[in-house]
């Protein structure tokens, strides 16, 4: 590739100088800034329990999507406790610990409840070391909380086959990234004009553009957005998760990346793409509000009601979302226990109509939560 095709948006002569119609951007903003603030209230109203199952939930949700974003699969319960630990949140049983998960959570929970300290390089190469704590991705070993060095060649974004590569982009050679990353640290710890939603968007742009890591740099830079957020609401709490919107549209998300950064300086498209997206992040957050509410009604409701320990973790795993269908044979595998005492412990659930079997059973017999108006 000739440098002077300036195919790539920081080859531009103007990079890194960012400019968007605000005019175009405002009607958006405004619906942005407005269910923002509806739901940071609602929130509020909850209390501060509450407040807590909301954000663990979210959290979770928010790590497990950033890394399935870029193709690795998380365990959920390691997760959920790592997030909980951190926390200070009682989820009644422990998931063993894993360091790569444990190092993700520790990066998000950086970002955002320490929203207010700036933004370094010594604090990014420690999100970046936390990542990664064997020094290795899958099975290559890659330079750990340090800027990629480009020894095997300039740094690209492709896909295909080996043998018929496309390359949708290639970022800037590593000899120019401390002065990139210098000029994008200054402007994120700065005060400047921009509204802090948009510079939020521009941040993530800017960061995924640079592309200043060996690999990690999705993670971090919606991280870096996180962070950003956070400032702009003036809270430690997320409430919602841009992660897992962007997961759900992840096709759109990269073809108008492409689109971005094979362009020039005019970023109204992206940021148009980016509030909607952040808007419809913030509006499915009340999805998850209804779930918190919901388990809190269940449990206020059968607070008199006798359980056991694993009665208790197979209820809350009911409510938080179980993955496939409840059978005996799964509730004795995770409560560690025999298929004898999984029949009496759903026996006795069922007995107390805090279970019922599912309508849908086939060939062997599975059960769910009975469903009760409970009250507020």
């Amino acid at each position: 590739m000739k440098s002077e095709d300036k195919r790539y948006i920081w080859q531009q002569d103007e990079w890194p100088h960012w400019t968007y119609d605000q005019r175009q951007l405002a009607p958006l903003l405004a619906e942005v800034h407005l269910a923002q603030g509806h739901l940071l209230g609602r929130m509020h109203d909850l209390g501060l329990d509450l407040r807590d199952q909301a954000t663990l939930r979210i959290l979770t949700e928010d790590v497990l999507k950033t890394s399935e974003i870029e193709g690795e699969k998380l365990n959920p319960d390691s997760v959920r406790s790592s997030v909980a630990r951190r926390l200070g949140v009682d989820i009644g049983a422990w998931a063993p610990v894993d360091r790569q998960v444990d190092g993700v959570v520790d990066m998000l929970l950086d970002a955002t409840q320490g929203h207010n300290s700036p933004l370094t390089q010594e604090r990014l190469f420690g999100w970046h070391a936390a990542m990664f704590p064997t020094g290795y991705s899958s099975l290559t070993k890659i330079r750990v909380g340090q800027w990629r060095d480009d020894a095997q060649g300039p740094m690209q974004v492709v896909s295909g086959p080996l043998y018929k590569q496309k390359v949708h982009y290639e970022a800037p050679p590593a000899y120019l990234l401390d002065a990139e990353m210098g000029d994008f640290l200054s402007w994120f710890n700065m005060n400047n004009q921009d509204d802090p939603v948009v510079k939020a968007g521009l941040a993530h742009l800017w960061f995924v553009t640079v592309h200043p890591f060996e690999d990690g740099n999705g993670r971090i830079a919606r991280a870096v957005g996180d962070m950003a957020l956070a400032r702009a609401e003036k809270s430690m709490q997320r409430f919602y998760s841009l992660s897992a919107q962007i997961q759900q549209e992840w096709n759109e998300y990269y073809d108008r990346l492409e689109a971005t950064q094979q362009g020039d300086l005019h970023v109204t498209a992206w940021l148009e793409w980016f509030l909607a997206c952040l808007l419809r992040a913030i509006q499915g957050a009340e999805e998850t509000l209804a779930q918190v509410l919901a388990k809190a009604r269940f449990w206020q409701y059968w607070a008199g009601t006798p359980l056991n320990d694993r009665q208790i973790k197979l209820l809350n795993k009911l409510l938080d979302g179980f993955d496939g269908k409840l059978t005996s044979s799964k509730w004795a595998a995770i409560g560690t226990c025999s298929q004898d005492t999984a029949l009496r412990d759903i026996t006795e659930l069922l007995e107390r109509g805090v279970l019922k079997k599912s309508e849908a059973s086939g060939r062997s017999t599975n059960y769910e939560l009975r469903l009760i108006a409970y009250r507020a």
